[in-house]
């Protein structure tokens, strides 16, 4: 029997990816599981438990499909936000929400910009809709927001993605800057502005959200999958301007975001207590891990995030090295993929036990390596 040839040109061309192998098929590989998962960027301080205890009393409710219109939770973020809930959108995680503003801009041939080694699954959607992507090196480990704007006005491009704070650095710009830098785009141009670790930010990196709210061209972007611990349930939000946030009704998965996920993510937005003692532990792993790499002679980069991103002082193989030794010990960690960046680590914040972990395999591979 033939092959089925009807599929489109694009994507024909395109190949199988998936822009981040997880843990779980490195586990397979390997034939092990690890015994500490510092690489991806979740919450191991875990949801409330006022959050598990609402997952429980809806889970009996599963059989019934999610409310289409996540009609609660998005009453519940306009409220946390101070916005009419028909100024936000809930989507499969920021993931998700990234494709369908892609959707909805990029035709085949479209320029998009973004940092040449920022976060890889906004650049699968591009290429998914046949966008070509233009990137811009990061400058003192930073987006260089006048590379960024500098490129926008070159190529007439209709989207440009930034993140603040950063994956995979970890750095940040003040909100000053951020809104300068809205307000300096033509008109034409859609921001993207990826906010998934705003709430581990200090609150001088994040808009405040009148400074961008009647900003037709900017929409803003965040998660439940980093600091409210909810990484498996799938559940961001984007919120802007109504008519703006209207046009994702035309593409968006209506059963997207499943039963749990909605009362999950409602019910963590309610218990700020809680997510008050995750960024507490978040802070003090962060200065854990930035110990620890100094005690190896290497330099930590300030994070405004849930993870450390090292700056290993040598280059990329050295990097990966170490990321090997670790991995081949049982430690999931992650690095940056591009040049320059990929002379560093990537640490994710966790439990003081996987800190442990961490800190005595990292000591042995140093030594091996030498």
């Amino acid at each position: 029997m033939t092959a089925f040839s009807r599929f489109t040109a694009l994507a024909e061309s395109l190949p199988p990816t998936v822009p981040f192998v997880g843990p779980e098929t490195q586990e397979r590989a390997r034939g092990e599981t690890f015994i500490a998962r510092l690489g991806a960027n979740e919450s191991g301080f875990g949801p409330a438990p006022s959050v598990l205890e609402e997952i429980s009393r809806e889970a009996p409710l599963i059989w019934r499909y999610a409310d289409p219109e996540n009609h609660d939770l998005r009453a519940g973020l306009g409220t946390h936000l101070g916005l009419a809930p028909e100024r936000v959108v809930v989507g499969e995680g920021i993931d998700g929400l990234l494709g369908l503003i892609v959707r909805l801009i990029v035709e085949p041939g479209t320029p998009v910009v973004s940092s040449l080694g920022a976060y890889p699954t906004f650049n699968f959607h591009v290429a998914g809709f046949g966008g070509r992507l233009v990137t811009v090196p990061y400058r003192d480990d930073r987006e260089d927001l006048d590379g960024l704007l500098d490129a926008v006005h070159r190529e007439n491009a209709p989207l440009v993605y930034l993140s603040n704070p950063d994956n995979p650095m970890g750095t940040w710009h003040s909100a000053e800057a951020i809104v300068t830098f809205a307000k300096m785009l033509p008109e034409t141009t859609m921001l993207v502005l990826d906010e998934a670790y705003g709430e581990t930010a200090p609150a001088s990196a994040i808009p405040a959200i009148a400074e961008l709210a009647d900003r037709p061209n900017v929409l803003r972007f965040r998660t439940f999958s980093k600091a409210y611990g909810l990484a498996g349930q799938r559940v961001g939000y984007v919120f802007g301007v109504e008519k703006t946030v209207a046009m994702f009704h035309r593409v968006r998965n209506h059963f997207g975001v499943n039963r749990l996920g909605q009362a999950a993510a409602l019910a963590a937005l309610q218990d700020q207590a809680w997510l008050g003692h995750v960024l507490a532990e978040v802070a003090a792993s962060r200065a854990r891990i930035e110990r620890i790499a100094q005690s190896h002679g290497f330099t930590p980069i300030p994070s405004a995030t849930n993870f450390v991103t090292i700056d290993c002082g040598r280059d990329a193989g050295y990097a990966k090295a170490i990321l090997d030794g670790l991995v081949s010990r049982g430690v999931f960690i992650r690095m940056p993929g591009v040049a320059p960046l990929n002379r560093c680590i990537r640490i994710s914040t966790g439990p003081e036990a996987e800190l442990d972990i961490f800190e005595k395999n990292l000591d042995e591979v140093i030594a091996e390596l030498g």
